[in-house]
Protein backbone atom coordinates (compact mmCIF):
# COMPACT_ATOMS: atom_id res chain seq x y z
CA UNK A 1 0.00 0.00 0.00
CA UNK A 2 1.50 3.63 -0.93
CA UNK A 3 1.31 6.50 1.93
CA UNK A 4 0.35 9.78 1.67
CA UNK A 5 2.26 12.37 3.26
CA UNK A 6 -0.15 14.65 5.34
CA UNK A 7 1.25 17.95 4.08
CA UNK A 8 0.44 19.32 0.63
CA UNK A 9 3.16 20.53 -1.87
CA UNK A 10 3.31 24.31 -2.45
CA UNK A 11 1.68 23.14 -6.16
CA UNK A 12 -1.11 21.38 -4.50
CA UNK A 13 -2.03 23.69 -2.20
CA UNK A 14 -2.27 26.72 -4.48
CA UNK A 15 -4.09 24.09 -6.70
CA UNK A 16 -6.79 23.77 -3.28
CA UNK A 17 -7.02 27.08 -2.93
CA UNK A 18 -7.87 27.92 -6.84
CA UNK A 19 -10.87 24.85 -6.29
CA UNK A 20 -11.86 26.47 -2.66
CA UNK A 21 -12.11 29.84 -4.39
CA UNK A 22 -14.70 28.00 -7.25
CA UNK A 23 -16.82 26.98 -4.20
CA UNK A 24 -20.04 28.48 -4.18
CA UNK A 25 -22.76 28.90 -1.17
CA UNK A 26 -25.84 29.48 -3.99
CA UNK A 27 -25.02 26.39 -6.25
CA UNK A 28 -24.28 24.11 -3.27
CA UNK A 29 -27.88 25.61 -2.21
CA UNK A 30 -29.94 24.94 -5.51
CA UNK A 31 -28.46 21.55 -5.67
CA UNK A 32 -30.05 20.90 -2.36
CA UNK A 33 -33.40 22.70 -3.58
CA UNK A 34 -33.04 20.28 -6.30
CA UNK A 35 -32.53 17.60 -4.71
CA UNK A 36 -35.07 17.50 -2.20
CA UNK A 37 -37.32 18.60 -5.09
CA UNK A 38 -37.46 15.81 -6.59
CA UNK A 39 -38.57 12.64 -4.23
CA UNK A 40 -36.28 9.63 -4.11
CA UNK A 41 -37.62 7.15 -1.17
CA UNK A 42 -35.42 3.86 -1.71
CA UNK A 43 -36.50 1.85 -4.96
CA UNK A 44 -37.60 5.04 -6.34
CA UNK A 45 -34.64 7.53 -7.28
CA UNK A 46 -34.39 6.89 -11.31
CA UNK A 47 -36.20 10.88 -11.47
CA UNK A 48 -33.22 12.52 -9.21
CA UNK A 49 -30.71 10.21 -10.88
CA UNK A 50 -31.12 11.70 -14.47
CA UNK A 51 -31.47 15.28 -13.04
CA UNK A 52 -27.89 14.45 -10.91
CA UNK A 53 -26.29 13.01 -14.45
CA UNK A 54 -27.33 16.28 -16.05
CA UNK A 55 -25.80 18.57 -13.61
CA UNK A 56 -22.76 15.97 -13.85
CA UNK A 57 -22.53 16.93 -17.11
CA UNK A 58 -23.30 20.69 -16.80
CA UNK A 59 -20.73 20.75 -14.09
CA UNK A 60 -17.78 19.71 -16.42
CA UNK A 61 -17.69 15.79 -15.56
CA UNK A 62 -18.63 12.83 -17.96
CA UNK A 63 -21.73 11.82 -16.89
CA UNK A 64 -23.66 8.49 -16.92
CA UNK A 65 -27.41 7.31 -15.85
CA UNK A 66 -26.31 3.85 -14.68
CA UNK A 67 -30.06 2.35 -14.56
CA UNK A 68 -30.58 -0.58 -12.26
CA UNK A 69 -34.31 -0.73 -13.11
CA UNK A 70 -36.90 1.14 -14.70
CA UNK A 71 -36.82 3.04 -11.06
CA UNK A 72 -33.98 2.40 -9.14
CA UNK A 73 -30.80 3.85 -11.01
CA UNK A 74 -27.52 5.75 -10.16
CA UNK A 75 -25.80 8.56 -11.15
CA UNK A 76 -22.13 8.86 -12.01
CA UNK A 77 -19.56 11.55 -13.29
CA UNK A 78 -16.04 11.32 -13.83
CA UNK A 79 -12.94 13.94 -14.15
CA UNK A 80 -10.19 11.78 -15.78
CA UNK A 81 -6.60 12.10 -14.95
CA UNK A 82 -3.54 11.18 -17.64
CA UNK A 83 -3.72 7.25 -15.79
CA UNK A 84 -0.18 7.94 -13.64
CA UNK A 85 -2.15 7.84 -10.22
CA UNK A 86 -4.36 6.15 -8.44
CA UNK A 87 -8.45 7.06 -8.66
CA UNK A 88 -10.49 8.34 -5.90
CA UNK A 89 -14.20 7.26 -5.79
CA UNK A 90 -16.35 10.46 -3.58
CA UNK A 91 -19.34 8.69 -3.15
CA UNK A 92 -23.31 9.52 -1.67
CA UNK A 93 -26.51 7.62 -1.34
CA UNK A 94 -29.31 9.85 -2.92
CA UNK A 95 -32.74 7.90 -1.47
CA UNK A 96 -34.49 9.30 1.98
CA UNK A 97 -35.13 7.39 4.81
CA UNK A 98 -38.92 7.91 4.98
CA UNK A 99 -41.36 8.67 1.71
CA UNK A 100 -42.17 12.24 2.42
CA UNK A 101 -46.12 10.61 1.51
CA UNK A 102 -48.13 10.67 4.95
CA UNK A 103 -50.41 7.34 3.93
CA UNK A 104 -46.94 5.76 4.01
CA UNK A 105 -45.38 7.71 6.76
CA UNK A 106 -48.05 8.74 8.93
CA UNK A 107 -49.06 7.56 12.05
CA UNK A 108 -45.21 5.71 12.02
CA UNK A 109 -43.13 9.01 12.00
CA UNK A 110 -45.75 11.56 13.97
CA UNK A 111 -49.14 12.55 14.25
CA UNK A 112 -48.58 14.49 10.40
CA UNK A 113 -45.76 15.13 8.29
CA UNK A 114 -43.83 18.34 9.88
CA UNK A 115 -42.50 20.73 6.67
CA UNK A 116 -38.89 19.18 6.75
CA UNK A 117 -40.43 15.66 6.39
CA UNK A 118 -41.72 16.76 3.15
CA UNK A 119 -40.01 16.41 -0.20
CA UNK A 120 -40.85 20.66 -0.88
CA UNK A 121 -37.32 22.41 -0.08
CA UNK A 122 -37.79 25.95 2.24
CA UNK A 123 -34.54 28.21 1.76
CA UNK A 124 -34.53 29.78 5.11
CA UNK A 125 -31.08 31.88 5.55
CA UNK A 126 -28.06 29.39 6.20
CA UNK A 127 -30.51 26.09 6.21
CA UNK A 128 -32.36 24.10 3.89
CA UNK A 129 -35.26 22.38 4.57
CA UNK A 130 -36.91 19.20 3.60
CA UNK A 131 -36.95 15.26 3.46
CA UNK A 132 -33.24 14.33 2.92
CA UNK A 133 -31.64 18.28 2.69
CA UNK A 134 -29.09 16.99 4.87
CA UNK A 135 -29.00 13.13 4.95
CA UNK A 136 -28.51 11.96 2.23
CA UNK A 137 -28.71 15.02 0.06
CA UNK A 138 -26.85 17.47 1.31
CA UNK A 139 -23.81 15.45 1.17
CA UNK A 140 -24.31 14.41 -2.26
CA UNK A 141 -24.50 18.41 -2.92
CA UNK A 142 -21.05 18.48 -1.58
CA UNK A 143 -19.47 16.22 -3.34
CA UNK A 144 -21.01 17.21 -6.64
CA UNK A 145 -19.69 20.67 -5.82
CA UNK A 146 -16.25 19.87 -4.89
CA UNK A 147 -16.04 17.57 -8.40
CA UNK A 148 -16.90 20.92 -10.12
CA UNK A 149 -14.78 23.36 -8.34
CA UNK A 150 -11.89 20.89 -9.26
CA UNK A 151 -13.06 20.59 -12.63
CA UNK A 152 -13.51 24.22 -12.79
CA UNK A 153 -10.14 25.13 -11.57
CA UNK A 154 -8.57 22.71 -14.27
CA UNK A 155 -6.42 21.38 -11.96
CA UNK A 156 -4.27 18.83 -13.57
CA UNK A 157 -5.00 15.04 -12.13
CA UNK A 158 -3.10 11.93 -12.04
CA UNK A 159 -5.54 9.61 -10.89
CA UNK A 160 -9.46 9.81 -11.56
CA UNK A 161 -11.74 11.34 -9.82
CA UNK A 162 -14.78 9.77 -9.52
CA UNK A 163 -18.32 10.76 -8.33
CA UNK A 164 -20.64 7.99 -6.98
CA UNK A 165 -23.93 8.69 -6.19
CA UNK A 166 -26.07 5.71 -5.34
CA UNK A 167 -29.59 4.36 -4.81
CA UNK A 168 -30.56 1.70 -1.75
CA UNK A 169 -28.51 3.51 0.55
CA UNK A 170 -31.14 3.41 3.12
CA UNK A 171 -31.06 0.54 5.88
CA UNK A 172 -34.36 -0.75 4.21
CA UNK A 173 -35.83 -3.96 2.53
CA UNK A 174 -37.48 -2.60 -0.51
CA UNK A 175 -41.51 -0.94 0.01
CA UNK A 176 -44.99 -3.09 -1.43
CA UNK A 177 -46.50 -0.26 -2.05
CA UNK A 178 -47.02 1.90 -5.62
CA UNK A 179 -46.43 -1.69 -7.21
CA UNK A 180 -42.97 -2.00 -6.34
CA UNK A 181 -42.23 -5.57 -5.83
CA UNK A 182 -38.28 -5.91 -5.53
CA UNK A 183 -37.22 -6.94 -1.91
CA UNK A 184 -33.51 -6.15 -2.36
CA UNK A 185 -33.83 -2.28 -3.04
CA UNK A 186 -31.99 -0.86 -0.02
CA UNK A 187 -29.15 -1.57 2.22
CA UNK A 188 -26.41 -0.34 -0.56
CA UNK A 189 -28.21 -2.41 -3.42
CA UNK A 190 -27.08 0.75 -5.70
CA UNK A 191 -23.41 0.91 -4.50
CA UNK A 192 -22.96 -2.47 -5.02
CA UNK A 193 -24.45 -2.14 -8.43
CA UNK A 194 -22.03 0.45 -9.00
CA UNK A 195 -18.90 -0.98 -8.52
CA UNK A 196 -20.35 -4.10 -10.25
CA UNK A 197 -20.71 -2.55 -13.34
CA UNK A 198 -17.01 -0.95 -13.07
CA UNK A 199 -17.32 2.15 -11.14
CA UNK A 200 -13.84 1.45 -9.55
CA UNK A 201 -10.76 3.11 -7.68
CA UNK A 202 -8.19 2.66 -5.21
CA UNK A 203 -9.45 4.60 -2.36
CA UNK A 204 -13.18 6.36 -1.58
CA UNK A 205 -14.24 8.70 0.61
CA UNK A 206 -18.46 8.82 1.69
CA UNK A 207 -19.99 11.50 2.93
CA UNK A 208 -22.38 10.89 5.83
CA UNK A 209 -23.09 12.85 8.99
CA UNK A 210 -20.04 13.46 11.02
CA UNK A 211 -17.65 15.87 11.05
CA UNK A 212 -14.57 13.78 11.64
CA UNK A 213 -13.11 11.40 9.73
CA UNK A 214 -14.54 7.59 10.50
CA UNK A 215 -12.27 4.65 9.21
CA UNK A 216 -14.62 1.63 10.29
CA UNK A 217 -18.43 1.63 11.10
CA UNK A 218 -21.32 -1.59 12.41
CA UNK A 219 -21.91 -3.49 10.31
CA UNK A 220 -26.24 -4.77 11.03
CA UNK A 221 -27.88 -8.24 11.64
CA UNK A 222 -31.78 -8.29 11.16
CA UNK A 223 -33.55 -11.00 13.09
CA UNK A 224 -37.06 -12.35 13.03
CA UNK A 225 -38.81 -13.53 15.80
CA UNK A 226 -42.07 -15.69 16.04
CA UNK A 227 -43.95 -16.00 19.59
CA UNK A 228 -46.66 -18.72 19.25
CA UNK A 229 -49.52 -19.09 21.08
CA UNK A 230 -53.64 -20.32 20.45
CA UNK A 231 -55.87 -18.82 18.50
CA UNK A 232 -58.81 -18.25 20.66
CA UNK A 233 -61.46 -16.40 20.56
CA UNK A 234 -62.95 -13.61 23.49
CA UNK A 235 -65.97 -15.50 24.69
CA UNK A 236 -63.86 -18.69 25.31
CA UNK A 237 -61.31 -16.91 26.99
CA UNK A 238 -62.41 -18.69 30.54
CA UNK A 239 -63.35 -21.88 29.15
CA UNK A 240 -60.27 -22.90 26.85
CA UNK A 241 -56.58 -22.82 27.52
CA UNK A 242 -55.63 -19.19 26.69
CA UNK A 243 -52.44 -18.29 25.41
CA UNK A 244 -52.04 -15.06 24.02
CA UNK A 245 -48.61 -14.81 22.12
CA UNK A 246 -49.17 -11.00 22.01
CA UNK A 247 -48.85 -11.07 25.74
CA UNK A 248 -45.69 -13.64 25.79
CA UNK A 249 -44.16 -11.90 22.63
CA UNK A 250 -44.33 -8.13 25.10
CA UNK A 251 -42.23 -10.61 27.59
CA UNK A 252 -39.07 -11.61 25.15
CA UNK A 253 -39.05 -7.92 23.77
CA UNK A 254 -38.24 -7.14 27.43
CA UNK A 255 -36.22 -9.16 27.90
CA UNK A 256 -34.50 -8.31 25.35
CA UNK A 257 -34.03 -4.72 26.00
CA UNK A 258 -32.84 -5.29 29.19
CA UNK A 259 -29.92 -7.70 27.12
CA UNK A 260 -29.22 -4.95 24.52
CA UNK A 261 -27.14 -2.53 26.86
CA UNK A 262 -25.41 -5.26 27.86
CA UNK A 263 -24.60 -6.57 24.01
CA UNK A 264 -23.35 -3.39 23.54
CA UNK A 265 -20.86 -2.63 26.34
CA UNK A 266 -19.00 -6.10 25.54
CA UNK A 267 -18.64 -5.00 21.91
CA UNK A 268 -17.66 -1.37 22.84
CA UNK A 269 -14.62 -0.51 21.23
CA UNK A 270 -12.88 1.45 18.36
CA UNK A 271 -15.02 3.64 17.18
CA UNK A 272 -18.33 1.82 18.20
CA UNK A 273 -20.81 1.04 19.93
CA UNK A 274 -22.74 -1.61 18.35
CA UNK A 275 -26.66 -1.34 19.28
CA UNK A 276 -29.61 -2.85 19.37
CA UNK A 277 -33.83 -2.21 19.07
CA UNK A 278 -36.95 -4.08 18.51
CA UNK A 279 -38.52 -2.20 15.66
CA UNK A 280 -41.48 -3.96 14.60
CA UNK A 281 -44.18 -5.88 15.29
CA UNK A 282 -47.24 -7.90 14.14
CA UNK A 283 -49.70 -10.20 15.31
CA UNK A 284 -53.70 -10.78 14.54
CA UNK A 285 -56.45 -8.72 12.42
CA UNK A 286 -56.95 -5.65 13.41
CA UNK A 287 -60.47 -6.00 11.81
CA UNK A 288 -61.80 -8.65 14.15
CA UNK A 289 -60.53 -7.33 17.89
CA UNK A 290 -62.71 -10.70 18.83
CA UNK A 291 -59.86 -13.26 18.67
CA UNK A 292 -56.29 -14.04 19.56
CA UNK A 293 -53.73 -14.87 17.18
CA UNK A 294 -51.60 -17.80 16.94
CA UNK A 295 -48.54 -15.92 16.54
CA UNK A 296 -47.20 -12.36 17.14
CA UNK A 297 -44.15 -12.15 15.26
CA UNK A 298 -41.11 -8.77 15.61
CA UNK A 299 -37.92 -7.69 14.08
CA UNK A 300 -34.80 -6.86 15.81
CA UNK A 301 -32.05 -4.94 14.15
CA UNK A 302 -28.19 -5.76 16.08
CA UNK A 303 -25.56 -3.92 15.19
CA UNK A 304 -22.95 -5.60 14.97
CA UNK A 305 -18.55 -4.46 15.52
CA UNK A 306 -16.15 -4.95 12.67
CA UNK A 307 -14.37 -7.30 14.32
CA UNK A 308 -17.46 -9.60 14.97
CA UNK A 309 -19.02 -11.58 12.39
CA UNK A 310 -22.81 -12.19 11.67
CA UNK A 311 -22.25 -16.24 12.91
CA UNK A 312 -21.33 -14.85 15.67
CA UNK A 313 -23.68 -12.56 16.46
CA UNK A 314 -26.32 -14.90 15.78
CA UNK A 315 -25.06 -17.20 18.05
CA UNK A 316 -24.90 -14.82 20.56
CA UNK A 317 -28.59 -13.71 20.10
CA UNK A 318 -29.75 -16.99 20.11
CA UNK A 319 -28.38 -17.43 23.73
CA UNK A 320 -29.74 -14.38 25.02
CA UNK A 321 -32.96 -15.92 23.64
CA UNK A 322 -32.62 -19.03 25.21
CA UNK A 323 -31.71 -17.37 28.56
CA UNK A 324 -35.01 -15.74 28.02
CA UNK A 325 -36.90 -18.77 27.51
CA UNK A 326 -35.52 -21.00 30.33
CA UNK A 327 -36.63 -17.87 33.11
CA UNK A 328 -40.12 -18.41 31.21
CA UNK A 329 -40.93 -21.85 30.45
CA UNK A 330 -44.20 -21.28 29.00
CA UNK A 331 -43.11 -19.16 26.32
CA UNK A 332 -42.78 -20.87 22.45
CA UNK A 333 -40.09 -18.82 20.37
CA UNK A 334 -38.27 -19.43 17.29
CA UNK A 335 -36.59 -16.95 15.09
CA UNK A 336 -34.25 -16.88 12.32
CA UNK A 337 -31.23 -14.23 10.64
CA UNK A 338 -32.89 -12.59 7.64
CA UNK A 339 -30.47 -10.37 6.89
CA UNK A 340 -26.27 -9.80 7.60
CA UNK A 341 -24.01 -7.02 6.34
CA UNK A 342 -20.95 -6.99 8.51
CA UNK A 343 -18.85 -4.10 9.86
CA UNK A 344 -16.07 -3.30 8.51
CA UNK A 345 -12.78 -1.66 8.96
CA UNK A 346 -9.79 0.57 6.74
CA UNK A 347 -6.85 0.47 8.49
CA UNK A 348 -5.85 3.98 10.23
CA UNK A 349 -2.46 4.36 8.17
CA UNK A 350 -4.43 3.61 4.93
CA UNK A 351 -3.86 6.90 2.65
CA UNK A 352 -7.37 7.74 2.41
CA UNK A 353 -7.56 8.38 5.78
CA UNK A 354 -4.48 9.99 6.37
CA UNK A 355 -5.47 12.45 3.72
CA UNK A 356 -8.86 13.12 5.04
CA UNK A 357 -7.53 13.77 8.67
CA UNK A 358 -4.83 16.33 6.92
CA UNK A 359 -7.50 17.94 5.11
CA UNK A 360 -9.74 17.86 8.68
CA UNK A 361 -6.69 18.92 10.58
CA UNK A 362 -6.40 21.86 7.75
CA UNK A 363 -9.78 23.26 8.23
CA UNK A 364 -10.25 22.65 11.74
CA UNK A 365 -6.48 23.97 12.97
CA UNK A 366 -6.83 21.01 15.49
CA UNK A 367 -5.40 17.65 16.20
CA UNK A 368 -7.92 14.93 14.53
CA UNK A 369 -10.33 13.50 17.02
CA UNK A 370 -12.27 10.65 16.13
CA UNK A 371 -15.97 10.71 17.03
CA UNK A 372 -16.54 7.14 18.77
CA UNK A 373 -19.39 5.22 20.44
CA UNK A 374 -21.14 5.19 16.42
CA UNK A 375 -23.65 2.63 15.92
CA UNK A 376 -24.80 3.88 12.28
CA UNK A 377 -24.23 1.70 9.01
CA UNK A 378 -23.58 3.18 5.93
CA UNK A 379 -22.60 2.22 2.43
CA UNK A 380 -19.03 2.55 3.55
CA UNK A 381 -19.67 -1.21 4.52
CA UNK A 382 -20.30 -1.94 0.65
CA UNK A 383 -17.29 -0.40 -0.38
CA UNK A 384 -14.93 -1.93 1.86
CA UNK A 385 -16.32 -4.96 2.09
CA UNK A 386 -15.81 -5.34 -2.00
CA UNK A 387 -12.05 -3.67 -1.28
CA UNK A 388 -11.64 -0.37 -1.33
CA UNK A 389 -10.36 1.33 1.59
CA UNK A 390 -12.84 4.05 2.29
CA UNK A 391 -12.75 7.26 4.70
CA UNK A 392 -16.15 8.35 5.66
CA UNK A 393 -16.64 12.12 6.30
CA UNK A 394 -19.87 14.36 6.98
CA UNK A 395 -21.32 17.52 8.08
CA UNK A 396 -21.91 18.45 11.99
CA UNK A 397 -25.37 18.79 13.29
CA UNK A 398 -27.52 21.51 12.62
CA UNK A 399 -26.87 23.88 16.12
CA UNK A 400 -28.98 26.26 18.12
CA UNK A 401 -29.97 28.82 14.86
CA UNK A 402 -31.72 26.38 12.88
CA UNK A 403 -35.02 26.47 12.27
CA UNK A 404 -35.90 23.51 13.72
CA UNK A 405 -34.47 21.98 17.06
CA UNK A 406 -32.21 19.13 16.47
CA UNK A 407 -33.79 15.74 16.83
CA UNK A 408 -33.86 12.57 14.54
CA UNK A 409 -35.64 13.76 12.03
CA UNK A 410 -34.50 16.99 11.85
CA UNK A 411 -31.14 15.87 12.11
CA UNK A 412 -31.84 13.83 8.33
CA UNK A 413 -33.81 17.03 6.99
CA UNK A 414 -32.67 20.08 8.10
CA UNK A 415 -28.78 21.03 6.51
CA UNK A 416 -26.93 24.28 7.23
CA UNK A 417 -25.38 25.22 3.95
CA UNK A 418 -22.23 26.67 6.17
CA UNK A 419 -21.82 23.27 6.76
CA UNK A 420 -22.23 22.00 3.31
CA UNK A 421 -19.47 24.43 2.11
CA UNK A 422 -17.14 23.36 4.95
CA UNK A 423 -17.76 19.70 3.72
CA UNK A 424 -16.90 20.48 -0.27
CA UNK A 425 -14.03 22.12 0.74
CA UNK A 426 -12.96 19.27 2.87
CA UNK A 427 -13.15 16.99 -0.10
CA UNK A 428 -11.40 19.14 -2.32
CA UNK A 429 -8.62 18.70 -0.14
CA UNK A 430 -8.72 15.00 -0.08
CA UNK A 431 -9.34 14.67 -3.68
CA UNK A 432 -6.18 16.46 -4.35
CA UNK A 433 -4.14 15.33 -2.62
CA UNK A 434 -4.87 11.81 -3.63
CA UNK A 435 -5.22 12.36 -7.05
CA UNK A 436 -2.58 14.24 -8.14
CA UNK A 437 0.26 12.30 -7.33
CA UNK A 438 1.59 9.97 -9.12
CA UNK A 439 1.40 6.22 -8.29
CA UNK A 440 4.13 5.21 -6.12
CA UNK A 441 4.83 8.54 -4.89
CA UNK A 442 4.68 9.65 -1.35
Amino acid sequence: MTTVETGLSARQRAWVEAAWERIDRDRLADLVVGMVDIPSPTGEEAPLARWLTEQLAQGGLEATYQEIDDRQANAVGRLRGDGSGEDLLLYAPVDTLTVGDAAEDVPWIGPELRTDMRPEAVLDGDHVLGLGASNPKGHGASVIAAAEAIAAAGIPLCGNLIVGLGAGGMPTNGRTTRGLTRRNAGQGVGCSFMLEQGVWADHAVIAKPGWAVAWEEVGLCWFEVRVRGLFNYVGSRHRMTYRNPILHAATVVQGLERWFPEYAARHTDGLVAPQGIVASIEAGWPRMASVTPAMCRFTVDLRTSPRTTPADVRREFGAAVDRIVAEHPELEVDWDLVLAIPGTHTPEDAPVVAAAKAAWEELTGDPHEPIVANSGATDANILRARGLPTARIGMDRIGPDAPLPLDFPAGMNVVDLREAVRLTRHLVHTAVSLCTREKGQS
